[in-house]
């Protein structure tokens, strides 16, 4: 009987896939072993393959197989994370041509638990761990550990900062500056539990603006006091808390002031346009689901109805392979600049879905030329 999933090809093709390292081996492991842990999935088990695996992006060039799976079992050992003698990880595949790889591992508990290595530095890179996209939970075994708060390693700041109270934005950032830099000027205040720089996907260099969150969440209010304001090249920084919690937000917060390549924000939201830009609102993944997108639109024009007549709205959508510009931002045109202007007033610091929104008046010319 063939092994699950590999239902269609031949017993002579699975041995050949298992000896040129496409398909992990199966290890045999003794039923007194089993009884020192608990009732972890194993290697040899088909079914559990794909909670076993994590997404490893934004690889070095160069590297091999075998000094990923060396790292990360080294790292496995060192940190504690790993639940039993031998190697935790089984199986490495890279992608060269698009700079990904794929880790394989022999429990699901040891998976789960090397999620905490997302942002770990390896040959000059910062590391980026996920899940697979076809990744689903196996029935009845806990994921709480992916789920939940990640473990915190030293050394080991997470890619993603996820929406809470702690939250930081940080924006008019100089696009020179790179990730080490700008942690650099964060960490003065205390050590990062995760960080990321938004770049353009296109290029690679910093769009001005990153997210992070600290360890200890007690210096949040005072790394904003401390950062917001400050003067870097001919640019200044606006940091405060990204979404729900900010301390003192009262619904009329003062416009802020955000330097974003194509937006006119010298002082405060620039001068007053028919057009408004609303930012850190919506994310690009928010807008792929079709039902979402017009739920979204049908909320915002309601909103903004209520301000005035909206003549024309546009909300920017990801297209796979593109770098679509202005994605990931709202452009309401209204009927009147005195519109424009009362929405600015009443949707700055408002919150939208927890995240404390940004806006901008923006070029009418810009605007009717889709240059976003």
């Amino acid at each position: 009987m063939p092994p699950v999933g590999f239902e269609h090809i031949t017993p002579v093709q699975y041995k050949a896939m298992q000896a040129a390292g496409q398909i992990a081996q199966t290890i045999e492991v003794p039923a007194a072993a089993l009884t020192l842990t608990t009732n972890i999935p194993f290697a040899g088990s088909a079914i559990s393959r794909q909670a076993r695996r994590l997404y490893v992006g934004n690889i070095p060039f160069g590297a091999t197989e075998q000094q990923m799976m060396d790292f990360f079992n080294e790292q496995m050992t060192v940190t504690g994370l790993k639940q039993t003698e031998g190697n935790a990880i089984i199986a490495v595949q890279i992608n060269l041509d698009k700079n990904f790889a794929f880790l394989e591992f022999r429990s699901v508990d040891e998976t789960s638990a090397a999620m905490a290595f997302d942002g770990i530095p390896f040959q000059g890179q910062y590391l980026k761990i996920r899940r697979p996209r076809d990744y689903q939970p196996i029935p009845g075994v806990s994921d709480e550990k992916a789920e939940g708060v990640p473990q915190v390693i030293t050394g080991v700041v997470s890619t993603v900062v996820a929406d809470s109270p702690h939250k930081i934005f940080i924006g008019g950032l100089p696009n020179y500056l790179n990730e080490d830099q700008v942690k650099e000027l964060l960490v003065s205040f205390g050590p990062l539990r995760a960080f990321n720089l938004v770049k353009d996907s296109a290029t690679g260099l910093s769009k001005g603006y990153a997210f992070c969150e600290y360890v200890d969440t007690g210096v949040t209010d005072q790394a904003c006091e401390g950062l917001n304001g400050m003067q870097l090249g001919d640019k200044k920084l606006v940091v405060q808390r990204a979404s729900v919690g900010a301390k003192g937000g009262t619904g009329m917060a003062a416009p802020v002031q955000v330097q974003v390549p194509g937006l006119n924000v010298s002082s405060g939201p620039g001068q007053a346009t028919e057009v408004l830009c609303l930012m850190n609102m919506i994310t690009p993944q928010e807008l792929e689901d079709e039902d979402e997108y017009e739920e979204i639109l049908e909320d915002v024009r309601e909103e903004c109805s209520k301000y005035g007549a909206v003549r024309s709205l546009e909300i920017p959508r990801p297209i796979k392979g593109v770098d679509v510009p202005g994605c990931g931002k709202i452009f309401i045109e209204f009927s009147a600049i005195a519109d424009s202007q009362k929405a600015q007033q009443n949707l700055t610091g408002r919150k939208f879905s927890n995240r404390v929104v940004v806006t901008s008046y923006y070029d009418p010319d810009k605007y009717h030329r889709r240059e976003f």
